[in-house]
């Protein structure tokens, strides 16, 4: 409802601060960077020696030890363990973040800091291929959302699900609110959904996810004022939306529609299958540098112009 222009990680906070005073179940902890992955609210309390009492583990540099502890709370059951670090980080928990989808364990994952949009730490902390080793996870459910209120229904999402972990990727940057109706509320938690129709028939799909989906709504504005119909669509989690009805997956993805385009500041192989033959992916294939974020988006391709210069490509075929 407040619609605010900020980080997803402090979208991420938000929502830990209004389910947090209704979960006593909650148990959160970091990897060492709560000041940066924003998972400490006010009503986090340290776990210690001292005090067991709490409801927050100050985990440590240690990424495997605490997703696999967080598994051993899951297994212990009574409580949902949430847990963050840097998305590039997940490399070092890789192990314990599969065992949580063998075990069909409620592990929540929290990666933020999740692009090259994250800067001048460069392309040791920039992750480039860590989404799509999420996503081919069997029985993980992994979340990009664009902004605060796609962040609110993968929380929920996540806190609802009980079969199964869930990966929560947030930015760094923050991302521009995007307005919908009630229609398009209600369909962020099947996966996917249409976020901007053109007036008559589409003619082009957008895919997008994350800090991207942004980009993808100022490109097919600019190119509705050529004259060009396109479409739109927000992807927070392909897991939930291959999962959908065949119905409601044509009516997102027409087959009559080949011209598609996918942007993801992130590898791009994984959207090979929502593109088709036909279609192009703005997307990662090589490791960042070390830049400002805004820069680093600009140098990669992840622009405006860059995004009608390939929908033009397209068009001319």
């Amino acid at each position: 409802a407040e619609g605010s222009d900020i980080a997803s990680r402090k979208a991420s906070q938000n929502c830990l601060g209004k389910f947090g005073p209704l979960l006593p179940e909650l148990i959160g902890g970091s990897a060492d960077l709560a000041g940066s992955n924003l998972t400490f609210w006010d009503g986090a309390k340290g776990v210690s020696s001292e005090d067991p009492s709490g409801n927050y583990i100050y985990y440590g540099v240690r990424e495997f030890g605490m997703s696999a502890i967080m598994n051993g709370i899951a297994l212990h059951g009574g409580f949902i363990p949430y847990g963050a670090t840097f998305l590039i980080f997940m490399e070092y928990a890789r192990n314990a973040v599969r065992m949580a989808a063998l075990m069909k364990q409620q592990t929540i994952f929290v990666y933020t800091h999740d692009s090259i949009g994250l800067g001048e730490d460069g392309p040791t902390h920039q992750p480039v291929e860590q989404l799509t080793s999420l996503r081919s996870t069997p029985g993980l459910f992994t979340w990009r959302p664009c902004d605060a209120v796609e962040s609110a229904v993968a929380w929920t999402t996540a806190i609802q699900r009980q079969d199964g972990p869930s990966a929560l990727i947030f930015s760094r940057q923050s991302l521009k609110h995007q307005e919908r109706n009630e229609q398009q509320l209600s369909n962020i938690s099947r996966g996917a959904y249409i976020l901007l129709e053109p007036k008559s028939e589409p003619e082009l799909i957008i895919i997008a996810t994350g800090s991207e989906v942004g980009l993808a709504v100022n490109a097919a504005q600019e190119l509705a004022d050529q004259g060009k119909q396109v479409r739109v669509v927000s992807m927070p989690c392909a897991e939930i939306f291959d999962q959908q009805q065949k119905e409601y997956r044509e009516a997102v993805f027409p087959k009559e529609i080949n011209y598609r385009i996918a942007i993801e500041a992130a590898h791009k192989d994984y959207w090979y299958k929502y593109v088709g033959l036909k279609g192009r992916i703005i997307g990662m294939d090589t490791f960042g540098e070390s830049a400002p974020g805004g820069d680093l988006l600009r140098e990669f391709g992840f622009t405006v112009e860059n995004v009608i210069s390939v929908a033009q490509e397209l068009f001319q075929q």
